[in-house]
């Protein structure tokens, strides 16, 4: 019998340090976006976003501040919904965008802020530009997908930009400088 009850909590540790450690989740792009919104001449609130996310988030649930984030997403996956102003985006005007250019963020630190919140420093990458960003980010939910079948994890972030900090600042300011981002993203622990 304490034979029994020692394998039963030699197993109940191993399995407690495999879950302790971060494991790798893959962004799922059909559920995960970026969007962002400036003020245009003071007239309207613009909205676009970005999509064709690639991207793993390194998850541990029991130490979030152990976690990390890398995300990359092609410049031209911009979106706005005027084929004009995407056009104009792309321009030398702004991004002057190739085919291979990318958005990139890689988390640098995680702050553990609350029960789902925290604050995640990285380095966002746009425009031949690499800048230190802070997001706000909660997570949604982290449980058993009910179609994937699998662990699964969503969460949500919130932060500020300049666009001259990324020498994207055309039309400052009459156009914003200042561009709110808004992303959400799922991922499903990796196969």
């Amino acid at each position: 019998m304490k034979h029994l009850a020692l394998a039963a909590a030699l197993v109940a540790a191993t399995a407690t340090s495999a879950l302790a450690a971060p494991q790798k989740y893959v962004l799922d792009a059909s559920h995960s976006q970026v969007i962002f919104s400036y003020n245009h001449f003071g007239f309207s609130t613009t909205h676009g976003m970005f999509s064709g996310f690639e991207g793993e988030i390194m998850f541990d649930q029991e130490d979030p501040a152990a976690s990390s984030v890398t995300v990359s997403m092609p410049v031209k996956s911009m979106f706005t919904g005027w084929e004009q102003r995407d056009g104009h985006f792309m321009s030398e005007d702004f991004f002057g965008a190739e085919d291979t250019d990318l958005v990139t963020f890689t988390s640098t630190s995680i702050e553990v802020t609350g029960d789902n919140t925290a604050k995640i420093t990285g380095d966002l990458s746009m425009n031949d530009v690499v800048k230190s960003v802070v997001l706000d980010a909660k997570l949604n939910g982290s449980a058993d997908h009910p179609m994937q079948q699998k662990p699964w994890a969503g969460f949500d972030a919130t932060t500020t930009l300049k666009r001259s900090d990324f020498n994207l600042g055309a039309f400052a300011p009459a156009v914003s400088d200042e561009v709110e981002v808004m992303i959400s993203i799922e991922a499903g622990l990796a196969d």
